[in-house]
């Protein structure tokens, strides 16, 4: 890892809100594409994904998503359910932002994929009840389209569809299908 990278990550640390901010935003940037520092931090993000900092472990999980096509070991296949964790953390907006880039695992490879796929649907199918369990379908509803974007894969588009059309109330049914709208 180069010596910026790094000073994104110990700004994460910082008193100065706008500092840490612009470092999270430079390592979400450059994890979009495949780096090979991945493992440098592994450990340390999956450790950070049970701290007692909510800013912490949405951060940490995030960026732990981004960084799945950094990882030829496959880590991502073990330590999903750690991450995956974070999708139903007591603070909502953890929570939702977890969730919110939970679909950039399934980049990673066919495995990561049906993975992620798999537990976005069982998410979506048994969470009625959960606290804001509408905006969580919301999002489940969102990653699909943004996977569905990023790899064009009908079958995707089909499962979003089928999810949709299982949701019982019209409002929000409606509400789902906006996103896919235009496809």
């Amino acid at each position: 890892m180069d010596t910026a990278m790094q000073a994104n990550f110990d700004n994460l640390e910082s008193e100065d809100k706008n500092l840490q901010y612009q470092a999270f935003m430079n390592i979400i940037e450059a994890t979009k594409q495949e780096v090979d520092w991945a493992y440098e931090v592994w450990d340390v993000l999956i450790i950070g994904l049970t701290s007692p900092d909510n800013h912490k472990r949405s951060r940490y999980a995030q960026f732990l998503a981004n960084l799945a096509i950094s990882d030829p070991e496959k880590r991502m296949l073990t330590d999903f359910p750690t991450v995956w964790e974070v999708t139903k953390d007591k603070r909502t907006v953890t929570a939702r932002h977890s969730l919110q880039a939970i679909w950039r695992i399934a980049l990673a490879g066919k495995e990561q994929r049906d993975m992620v796929v798999n537990q976005l649907v069982n998410r979506f199918e048994t969470n009625e009840g959960e606290k804001n369990y509408t905006l969580v379908r919301f999002d489940i509803i969102q990653d699909l389209r943004n996977l569905y974007d990023e790899i064009q894969e009908a079958g995707i588009k089909r499962i979003a569809l089928d999810l949709i059309e299982k949701e019982a109330d019209a409002k929000y049914q409606k509400k789902y299908a906006k996103v896919w709208k235009n496809v």
